[in-house]
């Protein structure tokens, strides 16, 4: 029997062993989209147990607690610390087959310094050694234990960005925070308040108000200009479908019809949301940026939850509309017109995988002009990675793949990046030791270097 969550947990040959031990593990982090707040790294917090190591803001934690049927007072509300704790360890045990059940213990194990098994039993123990640890290490010292280079943030137009520039300059500190422009709130045309976030854009852009389309235009350029001067190399956009274009639609008008308060049909917001990306995709690739578009994520589907929370707190499912015709279209007019970016491709829905990897190989370019990005959200999962991998190698050239990334507010999430590396360590291995794949250490080396870390850290770093 194989010793639980031991050293070569997740790899089952000797291949897997060697290419995960001897070179995977020992690649630094380049953790390109991530939702840890600067201001975190910029004070150096310390987290003083496990409930706020584990459980802040963790809506991961917090969805399975809930399929538990645990009470919201326990995940989100105003229980003590150690009774949130106790509620979680007391519910992990029955997580079979859950990457959370894995990756809790790979964060104690790497973070704590403890192999204990999370369950009731062991509780106090638990409790007592992330008691002791965690106030010795400020978050810091966590992402410089998981040999982490560069994290991209991810940041709203309108940030002043003062917690990247403070970063920057600190002597102190030697892991590039890079902010990641996220404009989705000014794409939000159909939403309550869109209007007070204009005037918020206005001022961030130095404008007297935004009176127009081209105003909007304008103003998101002086944003990416901005950016582009504290370091910003992706943007970042959630798409709740992919727009289809309409060559035949007026955006200046739609964009006035938004102003003067009048709603606008699907068709309609699509076109004006499409038009809005093509010319963002213009702006960014001035600056040789990687375009980020995430799809097809059905937002805050309980409405009392979702009043009661706020958003982001577990009520995002996966969603099943068409992307095809429209990915297709938006990634074509961006080209037509020549400022197609770099673009990684993300859909919530695995069913897409193949769609969107088949897309990406019709936009050739520098290596990996298009790329479909990694296992997303509800699919980081073993069998998601796995299922993911398998259809990016039969699609296209796997060693191009773009590599992991954390999509996290955890300093603790790391340990998806070594989780995603025994898997795909486990992957390569199964070619050689099945003779689809010749040992030559070499080149599996090579790929194994290039997945892991080198692709990424060259596409954010434009050393093609």
């Amino acid at each position: 029997m194989t010793t639980f969550m031991g050293p070569n947990y997740l790899l089952e040959s000797d291949t897997a062993v060697w290419l995960y031990h001897e070179v995977a593990a020992k690649q630094p982090i380049i953790d390109y989209h991530c939702h840890i707040q600067p201001a975190e790294i910029l004070a150096d917090r310390r987290f003083q147990n496990l409930t706020e190591a584990w459980l802040e803001g963790d809506h991961y934690k917090w969805r399975l607690m809930r399929a538990d049927g645990i009470d919201e007072r326990l995940i989100t509300g105003d229980a003590g610390a150690r009774e949130k704790y106790d509620a979680y360890v007391g519910m992990l045990p029955r997580a079979i087959g859950n990457p959370l059940y894995a990756w809790s213990h790979l964060e104690l194990q790497r973070y704590i310094g403890t192999d204990l098994v999370i369950k009731p039993a062991n509780a106090d123990a638990i409790w007592e050694a992330g008691c002791r640890v965690l106030p010795t290490l400020g978050v810091r010292d966590l992402i410089r234990m998981s040999k982490v280079e560069v994290i991209v943030t991810t940041d709203d137009p309108v940030s002043d960005l003062a917690e990247h520039a403070r970063l920057d300059a600190d002597p102190d500190w030697d892991v590039r925070v890079l902010p990641g422009i996220r404009p989705d709130s000014a794409l939000a045309f159909d939403t309550p308040g869109y209007l007070d976030y204009l005037s918020s854009l206005a001022a961030a852009a130095g404008l007297e108000a935004i009176r127009s389309y081209d105003d909007l235009l304008t103003a998101l350029e002086r944003r990416v200009d901005f950016f582009a001067g504290r370091g910003c190399v992706t943007s970042d956009h959630g798409l709740h479908h992919m727009p289809l274009p309409d060559p035949t639609a007026n955006p200046a008008e739609l964009f006035r019809r938004v102003l003067a308060g009048e709603s606008l049909d699907g068709r309609e917001t699509d076109a004006l949301t499409a038009d809005v990306l093509v010319n963002f995709a213009k702006m960014i690739h001035r600056h040789d940026w990687v375009m980020q578009l995430h799809v097809n994520a059905l937002r805050r589907i309980n409405t009392r939850m979702t009043r009661l929370l706020g958003p982001d707190t577990g009520f995002d499912v996966m969603h099943e509309q068409p992307l095809a015709t429209a990915t297709a279209r938006l990634l074509d007019a961006m080209d037509q017109n020549g400022h197609l970016p770099r673009v990684v491709l993300y859909s919530l829905n695995p069913h897409d995988d193949t769609i969107l990897s088949t897309i990406a190989g019709s936009f050739p370019g520098v290596r990996g002009q298009v790329r479909h990005g990694a296992a997303w959200w509800f699919n980081d999962t073993r069998s998601g990675m796995e299922a993911q991998l398998e259809n990016y190698a039969n699609t296209s050239l796997l060693v191009n793949f773009a590599g992991m990334l954390t999509d996290s507010r955890s300093f603790l999430s790391y340990v998806r990046h070594e989780y995603f590396r025994r898997l795909f360590a486990n992957v390569i291995g199964g070619y050689v030791e099945r003779g689809e794949y010749p040992n030559d250490p070499d080149t599996l080396a090579w790929i194994m270097r290039r997945v892991c870390y080198e692709n990424s850290r060259d596409m954010l770093l434009k050393k093609q």
